[in-house]
């Protein structure tokens, strides 16, 4: 039981839960959400639903469990998820996880992906660089400012904008299910998602990052549910979980119907290099010329939300690690980086982060459901050292298999791919970490619930020897 009471001792209403959903929603709904499944429904075709079963597991079972870990554990952040394994371990993965989520990829995609989607298409493709620099350096000063006051824009622009841009996007899913561009199932699939739709679509769930966004959002989530009066752990765990299965749930049944979207646009177009271009196509189709520049700007306002939550989250986190600098310096060197990196492009960013995610996220799922499960063997050190410790050669092979041409064509990202395939069961699908991460589970478990009996045997062998003598 908590010795202190919650400042506001009633439950919730339900006008309440409704707001801490829709701001998980939207710090969760961003760029990424939108143009990835669009992309998985092109690239799976008719075998979209296998594909869509694996993108669900990963892209929103796996955030509502994030979220479950920081309740579970009653943790603030990132950092007290990896705990368990000591101080520089949490430190070491905290930055990794806000560096992903951060300036290195997650935040410069919110500005690239409108960008791509709403005003590439309008202007001569020898402005595409300036294009991109002049809007990608109004998005970051504009997030910036709205993080820097820490005032109720946010909140307004959420409620206001949050709204729109899902009427909008539903009035494209009606005109789709009224009349669709062609048969989803009918539709042809690449060689990859022929046999193995269902791991493909695990594995590009990855790309929106949700998993990773839910553990750095902690501290964010519970301090609004603190403002709420809900103050002591147990009962502001129980707020974030249950706010936490709203949100990604409205998120999973967009997530569907873009997917089954993404299918039937085969019918009318050839298959996108990205997202952002099948989306674009989509708004044209059915909403002509004044849609698609309503859209674009309402996604693009939407996404400046995202943005402001993980530079936010960031700036938070590492003054608390860091406090010798400021949380507005943090925020301006977060702005400033995404900025940077957004000018690398949509794809550039893409084709990066993949390795990252590929070793990142074997690590978080881990972690997510060890936290999940911690109370059963008490965040017991050794059962996480084991599970982490057999996941990391793994994680560290499908990072080098997913770099680019540059690296994993090489002489030696070749002989480790081939080591991997070798030994590793589950390597052609990505799924290498999962035997190991097991068996370290099964050996932790073991001695975690076998240490008190050998230890009661132990101190009676003692006795008994004591005894004698």
């Amino acid at each position: 039981m908590d010795k202190l009471k919650d400042l506001n001792s009633k439950p919730l209403t339900k006008k309440e839960y409704f707001v801490v959903s829709s701001m998980l929603f939207a710090l969760f709904f961003g760029a990424g959400n939108l143009i990835f499944p669009l992309h998985l429904g092109q690239m799976a075709g008719g075998h979209w639903l296998l594909a869509m079963l694996g993108f669900l597991v990963t892209a929103v079972a796996l955030p509502l469990l994030s979220v479950l870990a920081v309740s579970v554990t009653k943790s603030e952040g990132v950092y007290d998820i990896g705990k368990p394994l000591g101080a520089s371990f949490a430190l070491v993965f905290m930055i990794l996880i806000h560096a992903t989520i951060g300036p290195l990829f997650g935040t410069p995609r919110t500005a690239t992906v409108p960008f791509a989607v709403g005003i590439q298409p309008l202007i001569p493709a020898s402005w595409d660089h300036w294009g991109l620099l002049i809007f990608s350096a109004l998005f970051f000063a504009f997030a910036f400012l709205i993080s820097y006051r820490e005032s109720n824009i946010l909140k307004s622009l959420g409620k206001l904008l949050n709204p729109l841009f899902l009427v909008l996007l539903f009035s494209i899913f009606l005109f789709a299910f009224i009349s669709p561009m062609g048969k989803a199932s009918l539709q042809p699939a690449i060689a990859t998602y022929q046999h193995a739709a269902f791991f493909n679509g695990f594995l590009q769930g990855y790309n929106t990052m949700d998993a990773l966004a839910g553990l750095a959002f902690g501290v964010t989530v519970v301090s609004a549910v603190r403002q709420l009066g809900k103050t002591t752990p147990s009962s502001n765990a129980k707020v974030t979980a249950k706010a936490g299965i709203f949100a990604t749930a409205a998120i999973g049944i967009l997530y569907i119907g873009l997917i089954w979207l993404g299918a039937t646009t085969l019918a009318k177009f050839k298959l996108s290099a990205d997202g952002g271009v099948a989306f674009n196509q989509i708004v044209s189709f059915y909403l002509g010329g004044f849609g698609h520049a309503l859209l674009a700007t309402l996604m693009t306002l939407t996404c400046v939300t995202t943005a402001v939550g993980l530079v936010a989250a960031f700036a938070q986190d590492f003054h608390k690690h860091f406090p010798k600098l400021s949380y507005h310096t943090w925020l301006a060197l977060m702005c400033v980086a995404s900025f940077m990196t957004a000018n690398f492009g949509l794809d550039k960013i893409i084709e990066w982060s993949t390795p990252m995610l590929m070793f990142l996220y074997p690590f978080a799922m881990v972690l997510i459901l060890l936290s999940v499960c911690s109370p059963l063997f008490d965040r017991d050190p050794v059962v996480y050292g084991l599970v982490v410790g057999f996941t990391t050669i793994p994680a560290l092979l499908d990072m080098v298999s997913a770099f680019p041409p540059l690296v994993s064509q090489s002489a030696l990202g070749k002989a480790l791919t081939g080591f991997q395939h070798a030994v590793l069961p589950f390597a052609n699908v990505g799924m290498d970490w999962v035997l190991p991460a097991f068996l370290g589970a099964v050996i932790g478990l073991g001695y975690h619930f076998l240490k008190p009996v050998i230890a009661a045997k132990h101190t009676a062998k003692l006795e008994q020897e004591r005894s004698n003598k």
